[in-house]
């Protein structure tokens, strides 16, 4: 696996890869959704294509430093904003909230996209998710709209670590507050959940300080992508959909090779809710770090990052095979 000196990444991990292009593709109502690409080095063997999925209230840019690693195993690069976010226009009138009306709207978008991408291009095409974009990504496969030839999650959002509060009692509550309190009402104040404080928001993603000063370069250099709190509209949409994905049967019927990647110490979403996906998924692999990772294992401190990195290059070399 090849690993860049530490002072190289840093610099790198704040600019847009001076091989790739930032565009916007226009989904079947118009909608403009910013992506970017970043093509394969043509002085090398090309390895495929990859299309990366981030979450809730995500940038792309905050992976730009995997995607070299990545881009220099000969993968073409492709990453996408979710239409309400980052790049992609707002669903609310206060740009700084994350809102949904319904996570359909998502997996349409996706299929249409893939669809697209995949078209006329010589693969394999592996698809990559992370939070809120691992859930929506095998929402989207299991409901038979697309058929990636390998799938990564990086911890899913298939439930969230609400400390053994039942699915269905979340539910109920989040449909109250959203009558009492209106749909695009914030759910909560700041930070990345109810209750949280800003000051912790750090620990709750990645141990490494670093990393998580990239992220905060690029919400000063590009105040327009920033995005804080969900609404209540958006918590009944993503509980709703969590519901969706928990039918017995839905999961079981995938076919396509899934890595899942779980932190046992994840307070955002559920590491129960990930190992039980793994086993219901004919071909799912689940690989479970401790509580030296937090929620976003791919900006974590190297050792940790570098393990996940070097596990899904070994996953990919299996099923999703050079053709």
């Amino acid at each position: 696996m090849m690993v860049m000196d530490t002072q190289i990444e840093a610099r790198l991990a704040r600019m847009i890869p001076s091989g790739a292009t930032e565009n916007f593709w226009h989904a079947a109502d118009g909608w403009p959704i910013r992506r970017l690409d970043w093509p394969a080095d043509r002085a090398s063997r090309a390895r495929g294509r990859l299309l990366f999925m981030a979450g809730r209230g995500d940038i792309f840019e905050k992976y730009i430093e995997t995607f070299y690693h990545w881009h220099a195993r000969g993968w073409h690069i492709t990453a996408m904003d979710w239409r309400g976010q980052a790049g992609s226009g707002r669903f609310s009138s206060n740009p700084h909230v994350g809102h949904a009306y319904d996570f359909g709207v998502w997996v349409d978008d996706l299929a249409a996209f893939w669809a697209e991408w995949i078209a006329g291009q010589k693969g394999p095409h592996v698809l990559v998710g992370h939070s809120m974009g691992g859930h929506l990504v095998l929402r989207t496969v299991a409901q038979k709209r697309i058929l990636p030839d390998s799938l990564i999650l990086s911890t899913p959002m298939l439930a969230f670590n609400a400390h053994g509060l039942p699915l269905s009692l979340q539910l109920m509550v989040a449909r109250v507050m959203r009558a009492l309190m209106g749909r695009e009402h914030v759910a909560w104040e700041s930070g990345e959940k109810p209750g949280d404080r800003p000051d912790r928001r750090m620990r709750l993603l990645t141990h490494d300080a670093r990393r998580y000063a990239d992220e905060l370069y690029w919400r000063e250099s590009c105040p327009e992508l920033r995005m804080g709190p969900a609404t209540w509209g958006w918590m009944v949409e993503a509980l709703t959909s969590m519901r969706i994905m928990a039918r017995p049967g839905l999961l079981e019927a995938v076919q396509v090779p899934v890595q899942l990647f779980n932190a046992s110490a994840d307070a955002l979403v559920s590491p129960r809710a990930t190992a039980e996906a793994g086993h219901r998924l004919p071909h799912g692999e689940v690989v479970t770090f401790g509580p030296e990772a937090a929620h976003e294992i791919l900006r974590e401190i190297d050792p940790v990052r570098e393990r996940m990195l070097a596990a899904i290059d070994d996953f990919l070399d299996r099923n999703a095979p050079l053709r």
